[in-house]
């Protein structure tokens, strides 16, 4: 193995304002456990992938704040979702921008936008990050530039968190001769963070790339774990593109093309994991997968609570799997993700409430989760710890 309840919104609140200082600082692997991981920063509240994000994760209780790592033409990692930023900026307000709007080919399949890596940072710092979901707030739309890794860092080590930055599309970008993981590791060594005790995980779907990084740094390395879809009767869906990882994809070895992402998640897959990683970021469903309530004529899901929509809150949860006890079998963490608090993305069990979803992930033991609402997860970790107490209070 590689060495490396009731809405709780004032109850959030109170806690928060109440928060401790960070256990994580340089050199100090004094972590909480479970993590509180703020998915693209505070993105249930402002634009993903902005530095108020970050910050704003940080103050309502993030361990690690995640920045999404894409390369702009001259070479900068820049914090942005996908490679295609035509929804995650106002870029298409921009005139100037409007003959760079163009097709690409991104892990297989084709996509028409702007493309950070057709701008340089100096272009890229003339736009401003939008909410890339319609039902959240919209008024800070437009306010916020696109930050570089190097700021990001920056705001983790004066507030003493971690960060977590995933490779986006390490194929893809290799392929374009713009490499990730040299400039992400360097970006490390100049923060003092590229060592298996700095504040540090480093995530990706890929395999292949993973491995590179296990050559050249010692900072600890996530292997995610993907899916296309949820069946109604809850199985996994490996559609592709979302099938398997690219890089298995375009390998030419007929032993990779022929496995899903399924594999990452059997006993072979996971011993796999643990010659170049420490843990696993798998899809909520790898761990407590949901099934239909009811089903439609057609054998899709329906709407069973009369509401006149088909979503989340149409389906139960299953029985867990058996995902997390072999996971830490074989000395791999399990950070889950992504945990939002939506109504319509909760399962009928939770009652319409996040912190129930939280509980049970945290009682199945997880060492960690992703969420667009910090505040959220770290009050139902605070739950979560009282709950374990044995004992009565004093």
């Amino acid at each position: 193995m590689r060495r490396r309840i009731l809405w709780l919104t004032g109850l959030t609140a109170a806690l928060v304002a109440a928060l401790p200082s960070p256990a994580i600082a340089d050199g100090d692997r004094d972590e909480n456990k479970p993590l509180v991981i703020g998915h693209r920063g505070a993105s249930g509240y402002l634009p993903e992938h902005t530095l108020a994000s970050y910050r704003l994760a940080i103050k309502l209780g993030a361990d690690y704040i995640e920045p999404d790592l894409v390369s702009t033409k001259d070479g900068h990692l820049v914090a942005r979702h996908e490679p295609n930023i035509t929804t995650t900026t106002d870029v298409k307000d921009h005139p100037e921008f409007a003959s760079r709007k163009r097709k690409a080919i991104v892990d297989g399949a084709e996509e028409e936008g702007w493309f950070a890596s057709d701008f340089t940072l100096a272009e890229i710092k003339t736009l401003r990050a939008v909410q890339t979901m319609s039902d959240r707030p919209q008024r800070f739309n437009g306010r916020f530039k696109i930050p570089t890794l190097a700021e990001v860092i920056a705001v983790a080590k004066h507030a003493r968190v971690g960060i977590y930055p995933e490779t986006k599309h390490p194929t893809y970008h290799q392929r374009l001769g713009l490499p990730l993981e040299g400039k992400l590791v360097a970006a490390l060594e100049r923060a003092g963070w590229n060592d298996r005790h700095a504040p540090v995980f480093i995530q990706s779907f890929e395999q292949s790339n993973l491995k590179r990084l296990n050559r050249i740094t010692g900072v600890r390395l996530v292997q995610l774990i993907d899916a296309n879809d949820l069946n109604p009767d809850g199985t996994l869906d490996y559609t592709a593109p979302l099938d398997r990882p690219y890089d298995w994809t375009v390998s030419g070895d007929p032993k990779l093309r022929a496995r899903t992402f399924a594999f990452f998640a059997t006993n072979a897959g996971l011993d796999e994991i643990s010659s170049y990683a420490d843990g696993i970021g798998p899809w909520k469903p790898y761990i407590l997968p949901t099934a239909a309530i009811k089903l439609s004529s057609d054998g899709k899901v329906a709407d069973s609570n009369g509401d006149g929509l088909v979503n989340d809150t149409d389906r139960k949860t299953l029985a867990p799997t058996d995902l997390v006890e072999r996971a830490h079998a074989r000395g791999l963490l399990v950070h889950p993700y992504t945990f939002r608090n939506e109504q319509r993305r909760l399962a009928s069990d939770y009652e319409g409430n996040p912190v129930n979803e939280y509980l049970r992930f945290y009682e199945l033991g997880i060492d960690g989760l992703f969420s667009d609402f910090p505040d959220t997860a770290f009050a139902s970790r605070e739950l979560f710890w009282l709950q374990e107490d044995a004992g009565s209070e004093s």
